[in-house]
């Protein structure tokens, strides 16, 4: 496994996303996310291109996005699939999410600012 070069990147005030990319490979993997509210974010979607399939760049931006998570003490709604998954095998991340493990997020009608 090449080591993944992961970056955190804003779109936009509410809307962001956690970027791996992989020196040599033209093509990066990303997990996706929405601020929901105060010190809450949800995690959208995880998107591996075919290029970086096999290579750990998903639990990569996973271990990234619990990091930042701890570090700067936000927690997540579980929207993306991939998310809720890891996170079903691994309940001891519970502090770091909105949901119990293996229970569907409730998700808020509108994103707010990054404030």
């Amino acid at each position: 496994m090449s080591a993944a070069a992961i970056t955190k990147e804003m779109r936009d005030e509410s809307h962001g996303r956690y970027v791996a990319r992989i020196a040599g490979i033209d093509a990066e993997g990303e997990i996706t996310f929405t601020h929901r509210g105060p010190n809450i974010i949800s995690a959208d979607h995880t998107g591996i291109p075919e290029a970086l399939n096999g290579k750990g760049v998903a639990k990569a931006l996973l271990d990234f996005m619990l990091n930042d998570a701890r570090e700067h003490g936000f927690r997540i709604i579980p929207i993306c699939p991939f998310v809720r998954g890891q996170y079903a095998k691994h309940p001891e991340w519970a502090d770091l999410f909105t949901t119990k493990p293996g229970e569907n997020p409730i998700i808020p009608m509108k994103p707010t600012s990054a404030g």
